[in-house]
């Protein structure tokens, strides 16, 4: 890169942490504003910290590698989580904001009581910010350093290509993680959000600016050029159903996959950013709002962010990245190598600000996030119990710190991105629906919880251990050494077995044990509202509460939303591919109906719980 490439990028980092110095003194009031931003943040702010958190380097990488290996088809292996996102945006962002918990884990012990619910909320709390936490900040590092290994082939650190077992690009990426951990303890999560607009529009910019420079090459000729050069398929916009084909140039997803996908997959397992029934940094930024009204729009304008905006900026890329460099053995430097070879001085230097911004906007939510868990429902509840304030912001910012340093060190242990997503996806299978029912009916109870959120851990482990007692096939596949169909069976389909025995299991533990006491079930009714048959009996005793109304209007709402979601996505991919007519009416056609359901959900709005 140029001085010039340096600068810019000196720029930016310099930017990131003026803002974050800004917000020091707001974040060192209280663990209230610390984490959850004084519960003022409007929905703009606090849907575009969500948008940006899930915007890291690893995304436009993993994006270009499907497009390489499956053509724009292949996106809907996330594709396929609009679904949930929608659900929480009409059936809990609400529920959610009337709470006023300070995070998702605390939320256990104002839903059920005694010690199971303690136990339950201190599992959570190691399980999401340790565990889960480590791994997402783990793959996120691991893809940053893939983008300055392409970027920097010869990069060294004081004149060495390794020090400590780790090579100079690994070693950059721990040096910034070290800058995200220091403004991300300074800023407090005002901070956090407003540095992560600012990067999210930088990045969003760099990504349009590669798109049209990597199309305009002479060797790619625009889309007219990468259509004549490209097969068909690779640009058809929904999958193949049938069993994969090597070589083909969509995606082709066998009919068990695409049920484990579309059928269990959106609703069973946790994953962060499409957390069923919302929850993890989402429920975080829906905390922090004003309003309902600003918790729903949150939420909404990320499912419209995320799917239908940020994604075609990176999937034009990875088709220019087709035409450029056919047969690459990891389709996912390509777009790094696009970015080398495309841009000129200055934008080169944009566009790697733009790489470091989504990386530390990520990175920097991943902790504020998993240190709340740490300090609020570890710490705090269990450990130090009668401090003031400044002494739990200290430790907070303590734990951010020391939070950094871990990640990094899973992220050196790390081999494969793709695997750290399998292995999260099936260790939640089947928690899913006790996330979801916990808000609508009664009779979940912490033992439900603790049950669905253990359960497919210990199945997990039962997959490791035939994987570790396996052998290895003459294509380099384990063969594991025992098999249990639908369980040990390879990802997504042990999605099935695995969420089909938490579901049992969580079942029996519900009736086997004594439900929530009564008293604690009225508080909850009386503040959450919830509505629906689930909470008859509740709801009789406690006449004088008026809870949501229209579970069937929700429900077309959710799917009215849903398919808005969609058409605006194809309306886009339409558009930008040249199909411009169609495009144009169908995201008019979408643009009409999320007005329509902004209109509808405005109206339903009451005053914040912290507003009294």
């Amino acid at each position: 890169m140029s001085p010039l490439d340096w600068v810019i990028v000196l720029a930016v980092l310099g930017l990131t942490l003026g803002l974050a110095a800004v917000f020091a003194r707001r974040a060192s009031r209280s663990t209230d504003e610390f984490f959850a931003g004084g519960r003022s943040m409007p929905w703009w702010l606090a849907g575009t910290s969500m948008v940006a958190t899930t915007f890291a380097a690893d995304t436009p990488l993993a994006v270009a590698e499907l497009v390489a290996q499956s053509g724009v088809a292949g996106n809907w292996l996330w594709w396929y989580a609009a679904l949930g996102g929608m659900l929480t945006v009409f059936f809990f962002a609400r529920l959610w904001q009337r709470s006023g918990v300070l995070t998702d884990v605390e939320f256990v012990e104002m839903r059920y009581a005694g010690p199971p619910a303690a136990w339950l909320r201190g599992v959570k709390a190691v399980y999401f910010g340790l565990f889960a936490n480590a791994i997402v900040i783990g793959w996120v590092v691991l893809a940053m350093s893939t983008v300055f290994r392409v970027l920097f082939p010869d990069m060294t650190v004081f004149g060495q290509t390794e020090m400590l077992g780790l090579d100079a690009p690994t070693l950059a990426v721990g040096g910034l993680m070290l800058l995200v951990g220091v403004y991300s303890l300074i800023s407090g999560l005002w901070g956090i959000t407003v540095t992560d607009s600012f990067q999210f529009v930088l990045a969003m910019t760099g990504s349009i600016a590669l798109a049209w420079f990597a199309l305009d090459l002479p060797e790619v000729g625009g889309i007219a050029g990468l259509k004549a050069a490209l097969p068909a398929e690779a640009f058809r916009f929904t999958p193949v159903l049938g069993n994969p084909v090597e070589g083909a140039a969509t995606l082709a997803l066998s009919g068990v996959a695409f049920a484990a996908y579309m059928g269990v997959q959106w609703w069973a397992s946790w994953y962060p950013g499409a957390e069923p029934g919302g929850g993890g940094y989402v429920a975080q930024r829906m905390l922090s709002t004003r309003s309902e009204t600003d918790s729903v729009l949150a939420v909404l304008w990320f499912a419209i962010a995320h799917y239908c905006l940020r994604p075609w900026p990176w999937i034009l890329v990875g088709l220019a990245a087709l035409v450029l460099y056919p047969g690459l053995e990891n389709p996912g430097e390509g777009y790094v190598m696009v970015m080398r070879d495309a841009l000129p001085s200055g934008l080169l230097g944009l566009l790697f600000a733009a790489f470091l911004a989504a990386f530390m906007s990520t990175i920097s939510t991943q902790l504020n996030w998993g240190t709340s868990y740490l300090v609020n429902d570890l710490y705090r509840r269990f450990a130090v119990t009668d401090r003031d304030e400044r002494h739990y912001v200290l430790v907070s910012r303590i734990l951010t710190f020391a939070l950094a340093i871990g990640g990094f060190l899973v992220a050196t242990q790390l081999d494969s991105v793709s695997g750290a997503w399998g292995l999260l996806l099936a260790a939640s299978a089947g928690m899913g629906l006790v996330l979801i029912l916990r808000w609508y009916w009664w009779r979940i109870n912490a033992w439900s919880e603790l049950v669905a959120t253990v359960v497919p851990l210990l199945l997990v482990l039962i997959q490791l251990v035939a994987n570790a007692l396996g052998t290895t096939g003459a294509d380099g596949d384990t063969i594991p050494a025992f098999v249990v169909p639908f369980l040990t069976s390879p990802f997504p389909t042990n999605l099935f077995g695995i969420a089909a025995v938490t579901t049992a299991c969580w079942l029996v533990a519900t009736f086997a044990t004594r439900p929530t006491p009564g008293p604690v079930l009225d508080a909850f009714y009386r503040r959450v509202r919830p509505g629906g048959p689930g909470w008859r009996p509740v709801a009789a005793r406690n006449a004088d509460v008026v809870p949501d109304a229209g579970m069937m209007r929700l429900t077309a709402m959710w799917l009215l939303g849903s398919a808005s979601i969609y058409a605006a996505l194809f309306g886009v991919g339409w558009t930008v591919l040249g199909e411009t007519l169609k495009g144009l009416v169908t995201l008019a056609i979408a643009a009409a109906t999320i007005a329509f359901l902004v209109r509808s959900l405005r109206a339903q709005d009451t005053p914040s719980i912290s507003a009294e």
